[in-house]
């Protein structure tokens, strides 16, 4: 008998799994993690006309170490574009999805502290540079509330011995 993927009511799927040691923490086989990444891999190769787009006006902003990359894989999502630094991914919704899945997949990225933005795809395709403004915009906000909650250095620390 074929296994086939089911979801569970809403009701009996309250909290998104913990983080664990097996698939790279997220508790996934290694054998549908490689078949995630092939997939990515593919996707890379061949976006769609939304993911082109946002891409295309992304590229023209100058964003050093976190420019976004696309389609990252973090635990079983594939996230249209990520800025690991800041912790953010873009995701855009193709309706090819079930909203009870990306709502437990944000759930999840959420929870280990990952910012989820969504677009729809008419909406990238309608105004491509105002969507990549916002993303900019929310990239620049995120980079703020990470820089304000880290510890501060003291001033006058040495870190090691001086140079002669």
């Amino acid at each position: 008998m074929k296994k086939t993927l089911t979801l569970r009511p809403v009701e009996d799927r309250v909290e998104a799994p913990k983080l664990q040691k097996k698939g790279r923490g997220w508790n996934i086989a290694e054998s549908r993690l490689d078949a995630i990444h092939e997939l990515a891999r593919e996707l890379r190769r061949n976006p769609s006309p939304a993911q082109a787009a946002l891409a295309a006006e992304l590229a023209l902003e100058d964003l050093g170490q976190y420019k976004p990359k696309s389609h990252v894989v973090i635990g079983s999502a594939i996230a249209s574009f990520a800025s690991l630094p800041l912790k953010l991914v873009v995701m855009i919704d193709e309706g090819d999805a079930l909203p009870e899945i990306e709502t437990r997949r944000d759930k999840s990225l959420t929870e280990v502290g990952i910012q989820v933005i969504r677009y729809g795809a008419d909406e990238v395709l309608a105004d491509p540079a105002g969507v990549a403004r916002e993303t900019v915009a929310a990239m620049k906000a995120r980079y703020d509330e990470l820089r304000a909650q880290r510890p501060a250095r003291p001033a006058n620390r040495s870190y090691g011995a001086p140079r002669r």
